[in-house]
């Protein structure tokens, strides 16, 4: 019975699933009456982890980010993953909004869940290692309580509760 159980906390997104969001957003732009004859475009750039959207006014760009979010949370992306990073004017008076894709737990983020699964008083202990927090303890409802608990936690970052041994 002294069998040690673990789970592990990430921010990991499936970047197959977001590339298939992006295409589906674009054939989408493509395809809608409001968009023809306007400069409309989606650029994903996946070393960035950003994404950006183009078109001839503000509300139209707005439109293709939520067409963006939308098509990524149909795919299984919670909306938590993409936040709006810069919104500029670029030439002939289009408007440009840069979307960052968020796929990692920051180091405040990560010391503010450890925190919280301390502060719980669960026989369980959590371990920041890398891009991911490590919880292991005795007790399997003990690391359920604590899953429930972080889910609570208001993280700037999808979180993803994996390997449950």
């Amino acid at each position: 019975m002294a069998k040690e159980h673990s789970f592990d906390i990430t921010a990991e997104l499936d970047a197959q699933e977001m590339k298939n969001a992006i295409e589906q957003a674009k054939k989408e732009v493509k395809n809608r009456y409001d968009f023809k004859g306007i400069t409309a475009e989606i650029d994903y750039n996946e070393k960035a982890k950003t994404i950006s959207v183009t078109s001839s006014s503000d509300k139209k760009a707005e439109a293709m980010m939520d067409i963006v979010i939308s098509k990524a949370i149909k795919r299984g992306i919670p909306a938590k993953a993409i936040n709006e990073h810069s919104r500029t004017q670029v030439s002939g008076g289009n408007t440009k909004i840069v979307l960052s894709i968020i796929d990692v737990i920051s180091k405040e983020d990560a010391k503010k869940i450890v925190k919280a699964i301390k502060d719980l008083k669960l026989k369980v202990q959590p371990q920041i290692r890398g891009e991911e927090i490590r919880v292991t303890g005795k007790s399997i409802n003990d690391l359920q309580a604590c899953i429930a608990a972080v889910k609570q936690l208001d993280i700037n970052a999808p979180l993803n509760f994996t390997n449950l041994k």
